[in-house]
């Protein structure tokens, strides 16, 4: 039992995380001394360079939270939030800090496991903003006198569906890909609207910082996926599928929130969407596939949004008509979906990722 004891308390000082290494072997050394001796095609150093410029723009463009809190909080004369907002505003933002949370753990955990130099650069970064967001999150919070409780049941899986994911590439594409444009259109909505003015420079930061964190998803997944067996790659992309449809309950759980603030629930999906399925080209575009992952999520999303959302004048149908609109969309190219493809033949896919992200219009 004391040998035993001994062994544990001494292993991390010679093997990886938990005593375990990040290949998954117990006996692989804690310095990955064979990092810089994996041939990489042309994509891949091209992706290289492009993370390593994450790290060093991470660096230009770090602000000092506690200073520029201070700065705004000066400049608005404090927090100028209407009472009928305050508790809206309470119950979003705790998401998002739990949320920020969330992301600091993962991108400290894909800092720790990913090999390569520029990609472990990435990540490092992604967790100085992510450190960053969460203390000055919670300054503003503690400001409008709110600790933020548990989370409910719906936001809290979605969190802890991405946190406990089985492998480093659905962490990356869960938090890079999916999690950070969810933020990013709350970020966008509020900002635009300017329920308050403080609230909404800040989140200008946020939206800068969480833009380049998108990047680090784009241009190291495809080294991830290349690796993956059939098998694996469906189970991927099936995982994928069910935490969009958990981040649209999670939407639908807060949409009394998003009306009090003046949103709709479904734009604020809408917009996700949009922001999600631009990553998704952005990955397509550093891959050699022709999977039709974007038809078939667009597909279903519309089919899941047909049964729990209210149609777009504000009406509930009844359970049959609700059906009915859902099988149509599952196999059909409703005119939402047609205008969300058109939005997106309208994207960049090249470049960094955009802050703002606009619906056609109607």
């Amino acid at each position: 039992m004391i040998l035993r004891a001994a062994r544990r308390l001494t292993r991390p000082l010679h093997y990886g995380f938990g005593g375990i290494a990040p290949e998954g072997g117990r006996h692989s050394p804690l310095i990955p001394y064979n990092m810089f001796d994996h041939k990489r095609t042309a994509r891949e150093v091209k992706a290289a360079r492009l993370m390593a410029k994450i790290y060093h723009r991470g660096q230009e463009k770090a602000w000092e939270g506690e200073v520029l809190l201070k700065e705004l909080l000066e400049k608005h004369n404090g927090i100028q939030l209407d009472d009928d907002k305050v508790e809206p505003v309470k119950r979003l933002f705790a998401t998002i800090f739990w949320g920020e949370l969330a992301a600091w753990k993962v991108s400290s955990e894909l800092a720790l496991h990913l090999e390569p130099l520029e990609a472990k650069m990435a990540a490092t970064s992604q967790a100085h903003d992510e450190a960053r967001h969460f203390y000055v999150l919670h300054d503003y919070l503690d400001l409008l006198g709110y600790t933020p409780a548990q989370l409910p049941g719906t936001s809290a899986r979605v969190i802890q569906t991405v946190v406990q994911a089985d492998n480093l590439a659905k962490k990356l594409m869960g938090m890079q890909l999916m999690v950070e444009p969810i933020a990013l259109t709350l970020f966008q909505m509020i900002r635009k609207s300017r329920i308050e003015p403080v609230l909404a420079d800040l989140l200008e930061y946020y939206e800068r910082d969480e833009s380049r964190h998108v990047a680090l998803g784009v241009q190291f997944l495809p080294t991830l996926l290349k690796e993956m067996s059939k098998r694996e790659l469906a189970d991927f992309y099936i995982w994928q599928i069910r935490l969009f449809l958990l981040e649209l309950d999670a939407v639908l759980e807060m949409a009394e929130d998003f009306e009090a603030l003046g949103f709709s629930a479904r734009t604020a999906i809408r917009i996700g969407e949009l922001k999600q399925l631009h990553a998704a080209r952005m990955l397509r575009a550093q891959m050699d596939t022709d999977f039709p992952f974007e038809e078939i999520l667009t597909r279903v999303v519309e089919s899941r949004m047909a049964l729990s959302f209210p149609t777009e004048d504000g009406s509930q149908p009844g359970r049959i008509d609700r059906w009915r609109s859902a099988v149509t969309a599952l196999f059909t190219n409703t005119r939402e979906v047609r205008d969300i493809q058109t939005a997106l033949d309208g994207l960049n896919t090249e470049g960094a990722f955009p802050l703002e992200h606009r619906l056609p219009a109607a």
